[in-house]
């Protein structure tokens, strides 16, 4: 089959819509995977796309590489997810299936962690909605635009693509809003635009109650979360010379203070929210894994992701990506004070 690149940046052509939509036009059997450690926009946008592809009478199963975050188990068939770590031969038989399997919010396979062998392996058409920068080429049908504010963004403008908004309905409207509103800050981070916010209001006029979906995710903290917060506060190092601050977490202190999964999100923001500070980073050790994983935030125009991809074999987005580091804490955090040099004056010449 003919690759298809279906983005904003150039005018789609009706044609390949039409080629799209004929795949879809008879009942398949239908995968749709998110990345490893599935977050608002993830989860969201899977959801949103089951209940559409759903109502087209497919079959269909998500797939997701391994558990989610509690503070997203409330939306509405958000316990319909197979989770691979768990069910792994079970997800590979229907990968094996499938007439069509969905890549959402991830462009590169290895973003799937253990899936991603299997998913290589599959003869079947691949269909990737992402807003992530530099995509890997291997869909079929690539939806890609980096400047969107959330793949559950997309997933509307898919829908608008497919002349299907009318069957948005409310699960699916309050899944979509879930994903642009995680993805966005609240609405606050630059990839905010006056579609982002059209899109929001359409998607609350089809159901979606913004205030109950921002108390059920961000009222709900637990108290060893909060005492997980002031550890990591207390373990703030600022670098004023570099405006650079930076959070550690060992593995012992997630231990001490009950960690679950979905603790530690949004904590890296608390750095980048000092004064004069543009680039902001956290390290969280990972012993089941041997991994140390971070997260990075920026303001203006220092690239995190390209940083990301040139130091912690990971990327992202301009103003925030991830990361890991294969060394122990100390010498993760040595690494980062390494480099730092490198874009002082890119750090110096940042604007906020």
């Amino acid at each position: 089959m003919k690759k298809l690149i279906l983005t904003f940046a150039s005018i789609m052509n009706e044609d390949q819509i039409q080629i799209l939509k004929q795949e879809l036009s008879t009942p398949k059997k239908i995968v749709i995977v998110p990345h490893n450690n599935p977050d608002g926009d993830a989860v969201g946008s899977v959801i949103s796309l089951h209940g559409y592809l759903c109502q087209l009478g497919h079959q269909v199963s998500m797939i997701s590489p391994n558990d989610f975050p509690s503070f997203l188990k409330w939306l509405e068939n958000s316990e319909l997810f197979i989770n691979y770590e768990k069910e792994s031969q079970r997800c590979d038989a229907l990968i094996n299936e499938a007439d069509l399997i969905f890549n959402l919010d991830h462009n590169a396979l290895h973003r799937t962690g253990a899936m991603e062998s299997i998913l290589k392996e599959a003869k079947t058409t691949f269909v990737m909605i992402d807003h992530h920068q530099q995509p890997d080429d291997f869909a079929q049908f690539i939806f890609s635009d980096s400047s969107m504010s959330s793949t559950c963004e997309m997933i509307y403008h898919f829908l608008e693509m497919m002349n299907d908004t009318d069957k948005i309905n409310s699960a699916m409207a309050t899944a979509m809003y879930t994903g642009i509103l995680t993805d966005t800050g609240s609405f606050k981070y630059r990839s905010t635009t006056s579609t982002t916010l059209r899109v929001a209001a359409n998607l609350m006029d089809k159901g979606a109650d913004g205030e109950a979906i921002n108390r059920k995710i961000y009222d709900v903290n637990t108290p060893s979360r909060m005492k997980l917060l002031g550890v990591a506060l207390r373990n703030m190092v600022i670098l004023e010379n570099y405006r650079t601050a930076y959070i550690t977490l060992s593995q012992k202190e997630l231990n001490d203070n009950n960690f679950k999964k979905g603790d530690t999100e949004g904590f890296v923001n608390y750095a980048l929210s000092l004064d004069g500070i543009v680039f902001a980073q956290i390290f969280i050790e990972n012993e089941s894994e041997a991994i140390v994983k971070t997260s990075l935030r920026s303001k203006g125009d220092f690239d995190v992701n390209q940083l990301a991809r040139d130091n912690w074999e990971g990327g992202g987005h301009k103003n925030a990506a991830g990361g890991k580091s294969d060394l122990s804490m100390t010498a993760t955090v040595k690494k980062l004070i390494s480099i730092l040099p490198a874009y002082k004056n890119e750090l110096r010449d940042v604007v906020i």
